[in-house]
């Protein structure tokens, strides 16, 4: 049976991590398609992690296919992906299985996972790079219209550097088969959200035919645990202008 392999790096999310991995399990997939998640504590504080061990517990005595690690110290959500990775690709998993990767807040919908899986399926791409921007997204805040613009220019720069043409580089759902990730991952070492634009500038070097889905977003604040600073974008942008010239070499 194929199965969906789904990466879900965790750190200090205990209000959301519960919710977000119950709607990973409940989620609807494609017909004769199984799920396995992999989850990954970036080592969350004592106030938090009690509460992702719970979880681990529980959901290893319902039998679900989970493999759990934990990292010593603190790394970044790059660094988590690539222990996540790296678990998928020494196990067992088959080249046609597919790997999609899953924040542990609940700003994205894992009902979207059919749509997602569905061009891959069909055998009209390689991968696919969620979208959250279009008719589909109501702008609830100035706020979130600057966040909205900001990547948006993260994404028209890493097309000029790349040459695809998506609307949403910094989309947390990217999917692509196990076969393709074994020729992703030795590609991959940013340790925190640089692992977006690497990521995708690793599929643009590949020749990977790149398609879009329009995807579901409820997006959160500072106050509600959002990581991400502007810090990031400045590092989204070295690795963007990087990443062009390790292509040309």
């Amino acid at each position: 049976m194929p199965t969906l392999h789904i990466v879900i790096p965790v750190f200090n999310e205990r209000g959301t991590l519960e919710p977000c991995v119950r709607g990973v399990l409940a989620a609807p997939l494609p017909e004769g398609w199984d799920r396995r998640i992999t989850l990954i504590d970036d080592r969350s504080g004592e106030a938090h992690f009690p509460a992702v061990q719970a979880l681990v517990d529980v959901l290893q005595s319902e039998r679900q296919l989970l493999t759990f690690h934990r990292h010593k110290v603190n790394q970044g959500k790059g660094a988590a992906l690539q222990t996540g990775f790296d678990s998928i690709l020494s196990s067992s998993a088959l080249d046609h299985d597919l790997v999609i990767i899953q924040d542990a807040d609940l700003e994205y919908d894992p009902d979207d996972y059919a749509s997602l899986m569905q061009p891959i399926i069909r055998g009209g791409a390689d991968a696919v790079v969620g979208t959250r921007w279009g008719r589909h997204y109501r702008v609830k805040s100035l706020k979130h219209r600057v966040h909205m613009l900001g990547n948006g220019t993260l994404t028209v720069l890493s097309n000029l550097m790349t040459g695809l043409r998506v609307s949403d580089m910094e989309c947390c759902y990217k999917i692509t088969s196990i076969g393709w990730l074994r020729r992703i991952r030795p590609m991959l070492s940013e340790k925190r959200f640089g692992i977006e634009p690497q990521y995708v500038a690793a599929l643009s070097r590949l020749k990977a035919r790149v398609t879009q889905v329009p995807v579901k977003y409820d997006p959160r604040g500072v106050a509600a645990g959002k990581k991400i600073g502007w810090k990031d974008g400045v590092r989204a942008l070295i690795v963007i202008a990087r990443e062009r010239f390790s292509r040309r070499k």
